[in-house]
């Protein structure tokens, strides 16, 4: 969570209502590596989620399996959106054990909050 913690704050693109790190996200992995990443808030849909950008950071050195991940803003942890959950279920099935940060004190798995996911049908 501290490297989350420390990648947060939003700052302005090309225009002002363009803008980037209102949600940051970090990811362990089973060898201990920490990844992060921030959200992209763009017009047209081409966004991108924190936890999009903590996975390619991820990938880049070929890991897949992520042991637990958490997302911040500035009023606290953000739980992923459906999207970023079907994005780290994709990336490698084993990631239904994930722990998902909902708080401080709170987490779940990946399983739980995509229940019945198609990939394992």
């Amino acid at each position: 969570m501290q490297e989350a913690s420390r990648l947060l704050g939003q700052f302005s693109l090309s225009q002002d209502w363009l803008t980037a790190g209102s949600v940051s996200a970090a990811l362990l992995t089973p060898s201990g590596h920490v990844y992060s990443g921030i959200c992209l808030e763009l017009a047209c849909g081409i966004g991108l989620c924190a936890e999009h950008a903590a996975i390619a950071d991820m990938l880049k050195a070929r890991e897949t399996v992520i042991e637990s991940i958490v997302a911040l803003r500035a009023d606290g942890i953000v739980p992923p959106c459906g999207r970023c959950r079907e994005l780290m279920m994709q990336v490698d099935c084993a990631n239904r054990h994930t722990r998902v940060w909902l708080s401080d004190s709170q987490a779940i798995t990946l399983g739980e909050l995509l229940p019945q996911s198609w990939m394992e049908l």
